[in-house]
């Protein structure tokens, strides 16, 4: 493992898109090497759109938005209850709008991706060329975090195998799949419960290929970039689970 994660392209060479997808998962400091030389994001953009959609196709098909919007809901105890206080008509109109919004955003993940990614580049180059005088440009940092995010298709494709063989009952967009510790917490804590589900084993694959390709991309040692980039990442979990709680 070790070998694989240190592994750099000799002097001169380049890879292909293709190589730099695989290599994400096997040698991810060769593609992040090579973000050096060709900041080019597109190809794992594409890929991770490709497979949300398919995602988000199956959960329609096979779940609908109906029925996940009121699974979400139903993670929000307090909004519930308000909710089951209205005469039938309204809260049938609110859970219809509901559903049509969950169509919309899901539909438009891919869009989402995009500007996500884009506020995480502009946070991380400002930290990096800021705070450790690094020479990082925009579009280099695009770059690193689409690689990073690559491990989404297979959490896509468990999810996608999850539904088809369970018909998603308890689906929600939120949470996905059960890689996370959220199940082990009370919803009702909403504090907890959304710190719990952050802690999961592909959002900590993906900032574990953030500091790595940062590190490669500026030279700054790695446990420094791993540092920076947990530390961002405590900072959005922490008030996502305050927002979260707030607004149960």
């Amino acid at each position: 493992m070790s070998s694989a994660i240190s592994a750099v392209p000799p002097e001169g060479t380049s890879l292909s898109e293709v190589e730099r997808v695989v290599d994400t998962f096997v040698a991810p400091s060769t593609t992040f090497t090579d973000i050096r030389r060709s900041a080019s994001w597109w190809i794992p953009w594409l890929l991770m759109a490709i497979f949300e959609l398919a995602l988000v196709f199956t959960v329609d098909k096979k779940v609908g938005m109906e029925k996940v919007a009121e699974n979400s809901m139903a993670m929000a105890p307090k909004r519930s209850a308000k909710l089951d206080q209205l005469p039938p008509d309204q809260r049938a109109s609110q859970m219809e709008l509901a559903a049509k919004l969950t169509r919309i955003l899901a539909y438009s993940s891919p869009v989402v991706t995009v500007v996500m990614v884009g506020i995480i580049a502009a946070v991380l180059l400002a930290t990096f060329n800021f705070g450790f005088g690094a020479e990082l440009k925009f579009m280099q940092c695009m770059a690193v975090s689409m690689y990073a995010f690559l491990p989404g298709i297979i959490k896509a494709l468990l999810v996608i195998v999850s539904v088809m063989i369970s018909g998603g009952e308890g689906f929600t967009f939120e949470h996905q799949l059960a890689s996370n510790l959220g199940p082990l917490v009370d919803p009702s804590s909403q504090f907890l419960y959304s710190i719990a589900s952050s802690l999961d084993v592909f959002n900590i694959w993906t900032l574990i290929l953030t500091g790595i390709g940062y590190s490669c991309v500026t030279r700054v040692k790695r446990g420094t970039c791993m540092a920076v980039v947990f530390g961002w990442w405590a900072v959005v979990v922490l008030g996502s689970a305050a927002i979260a709680a707030l607004f149960s």
